[in-house]
């Protein structure tokens, strides 16, 4: 379907067929949806195939578009079954898969190679950088984070692809992609589509002890989508997959209004905020007026608010059809022959010769009115007759019933038309021929620390990351007494290209070259630099297709993602080298907006000192880079050299961040016994898994 709109795109949530059908009634002009096996909203109703060729037909018979969002971490035995979903989707006729794994994206264009492709605001895509690489990867269109301002916004939409930015909905606390609170907690991945919504319970900083301090009141830039439209902005995405149709009505309605008029109405904003809010809105990101203010929760008044009164007058709304696509008709009827409607709605024609034929009146004749009042009659359809034309015989006869008849005929086949845009070519190809299980190599140790203060221990690494925008000096020192130092970019990098780019400039002069990417972001910097690309957790690598894209681009090594278990590490293929994280304090969020100021903390307060408690008094430590805070898990993970040397793996990674540095090993060999190791300790997801 050609996008010939000239305005920003209303793009709305559907978790079900009922709300499929609000959005669209409301005014939507695109709907997401997710099909059953993979969807990042694993408790909604979402589509199987019947219902997604209803749903996709339905939309595309109102001019709406429809999004079929894959956008989850899939294992390698589940690429049969993502297989049968990418087929079902381009049988459906969808508009679009949004993805979140690079791995999925690589198998949807050998299987449907002009079905376009989106990329999932799971890909934590948050710079110019980032788009730009998607955009030379062939994707249509990028959903950007949440977290971004405005500023940051406008860089990205000088490159030529289309954006999409959330106006209205839940703001996790985390840079999607990057939590893994849920999944660590509980076993439910929000990579998986099944988070928990660890954020939205108890969690005290400082001296506030009943605070929600991964609790954000819900986003809404309904007020900035003129600003948004202006800037190049595609698509104004509303979030709420998991929500009632009526939530979604309202939130659509509130959309056009802004959009088409530049206001929304006091009764729509006090609609929509009746249906769900968490003590208000909040804009803060876009604006970049970060603070306390953001914060807020569900309380007592915004669920009594939601009541069936309010349910019941937004469901009046949009109980009726409608009818939104205007035709123009054309009804011949002739003496001795077969009458012929033909119907158009600009692109399509349809003609139907009736099986009756007209004869000669004997009471009342047929006329004009009588057939525009019968061919007009287009109620519980999605379309309306702006012009009828008639050339009748006169004195000639035909019942009734046949004018129904051939309208229903004609507009069931223009149905059919309208429904089916692409016809896209499908390749039934084998998802795994001629790949090879990987062979372990020789195993070696890296290390990721925090600082440049390190234990003379780490020498033995192959590599140790530092961060970027570490002393240039000191990373100088480290290289000169014989460290094989790389330099890690921060995994929150908004509005920091230029910097970056400065740092990254300043270490290869002194000769560093190995760099960490935790995203496409990141690693598009790294490369436009001709620097050795090692891909870093926060890229979610998890099947052998995402392997293969990561040796495709250029990457020498990558560490698999954590929420493998120790089974599907050993059954991954491809060639690229890659490692585990076996020690470290786990990085369960990436927060730009850090925990600290729902308590009113601020930087020099904290002093990067911080710790986060939850209900039954854990302690979870908050480093912050000046950009973005990284919440840790409580205890540090550890993996045992024994399991280690069972992986098909190339290395494994001690994850330094909290540690003083003369704690730090003076001989990795000795790391089993390692003094800091005698608290508790967590083996993470390797062996339990996730949903």
């Amino acid at each position: 379907m050609q996008n010939t709109q000239k305005r920003i795109e209303i793009l709305a949530p559907a978790g079900g067929y009922d709300s499929l059908v609000a959005a669209v009634r409301s005014g939507a002009d695109a709907v997401y949806l997710g099909e059953k096996s993979f969807s990042a909203r694993t408790s909604a109703k979402n589509f199987n195939d019947d219902e997604l060729k209803k749903a996709v037909a339905y939309c595309h018979i109102h001019g709406v578009k429809v999004y079929v969002t894959i956008n989850t971490l899939i294992f390698d035995d589940e690429f049969e079954q993502l297989k049968t979903a990418i087929i079902s989707a381009a049988n459906a006729d969808a508009d679009a898969l949004i993805v979140q794994n690079q791995g999925v994206a690589r198998l949807a264009k050998k299987l449907a190679p002009k079905l376009p492709l989106h990329a999932s605001t799971q890909m934590s895509v948050h710079t110019a950088s980032g788009v730009r690489a998607l955009y030379e990867m062939g994707f249509k269109r990028v959903v950007l984070s949440r977290e971004m301002s405005k500023d940051e916004i406008r860089k990205c939409a000088e490159i030529p692809v289309e954006l999409e930015v959330f106006v209205h909905g839940a703001l996790c606390m985390s840079v999607s992609g990057q939590c893994y609170f849920s999944a660590m907690l509980g076993g439910r991945s929000g990579n998986r589509g099944a988070c928990a919504q660890t954020c939205r319970l108890p969690f005290s900083v400082g001296k506030n002890k009943d605070g929600y301090a991964l609790s954000l009141k819900d986003n809404s830039l309904i007020n900035h989508i003129g600003e948004l439209e202006e800037i190049g902005v595609t698509s104004a995405k509303i979030e709420g997959r998991m929500k009632r149709p009526e939530y979604v009505s309202a939130a659509v309605r509130a959309c056009r209004e802004q959009r088409d008029f530049g206001f929304v109405s006091d009764e729509t904003a006090q609609t929509l905020r009746g249906v769900f809010s968490r003590t208000g809105f909040t804009d803060g990101y876009f604006t970049g007026k970060l603070g306390k203010e953001m914060f807020g929760r569900r309380t007592k008044s915004d669920v009594i608010s939601a009541d069936e009164k309010l349910f019941s007058s937004i469901r009046q709304t949009y109980k009726d059809e409608i009818q939104n696509v205007s035709v123009s008709g054309k009804f011949t009827a002739r003496l001795g022959e077969n009458p012929v409607l033909e119907i158009s709605d600009g692109e399509h024609t349809v003609t139907k010769k009736s099986d009756l034929l007209c004869v000669k009146a004997i009471k009342t004749p047929l006329d004009s009115d009588r057939c525009k009042s019968q061919l007009t009659k287009t109620g519980g359809t999605a379309y309306k007759f702006e012009k009828l034309e008639t050339c009748i015989d006169n004195d000639i006869s035909l019942p009734l019933s046949a004018l129904n008849s051939l309208r229903r005929e004609v507009l069931a086949e223009l149905d059919e038309k309208r429904s089916k845009i692409h016809n896209y070519t499908i390749n039934n190809a084998e998802i795994f021929e001629n790949i090879k299980p990987f062979e372990g190599k020789k195993r070696a140790v890296r290390a990721r620390t925090a600082g440049t203060k390190i234990g003379n221990g780490l020498k033995e690494c192959e590599l140790v990351f530092v961060p970027l925008f570490s002393d240039i000096r000191e990373i100088k020192r480290l290289k000169n007494e014989g460290y094989k130092i790389g330099v890690e970019i921060p995994r929150g990098m908004f509005g920091r290209e230029k910097q970056i780019e400065k740092a990254l400039i300043n270490v290869k002069a002194v000769g560093i070259d190995d760099v960490l990417c935790h995203n496409i972001g990141a690693l598009y910097q790294a490369k436009s630099m001709n620097m050795t690309l090692h891909g870093g957790f926060g890229l979610n690598l998890v099947n052998t297709y995402d392997l293969l894209w990561a040796q495709e681009y250029g990457l020498k090594s990558v560490e698999l993602s954590f929420e493998l278990t120790f089974e599907r590490i050993n059954r991954l293929g491809g060639t690229i080298d890659r490692g585990i994280i076996s020690y470290g304090y786990l990085p369960l969020m990436l927060c730009r907006n850090c925990p600290n100021r729902s308590g009113g903390i601020d930087c020099k307060t904290c002093k990067n000192q911080s710790k986060m408690q939850d209900r039954k008094g854990k302690r979870f430590y908050l480093k912050c880079d000046g950009n973005c805070t990284e919440v840790l898990n409580c205890v540090p993970l550890f993996i045992a050299d024994e399991e280690i040397s069972k992986l098909s793996t190339s290395f494994n990674i001690l994850r330094f961040t909290v540690e003083n540095y003369v704690e730090n090993v003076e001989n990795i060999k000795d790391f089993n016994g390692f003094s800091m190791l005698k608290d508790k300790f967590t083996r993470g997801l390797y062996k339990r898994g996730v949903e």
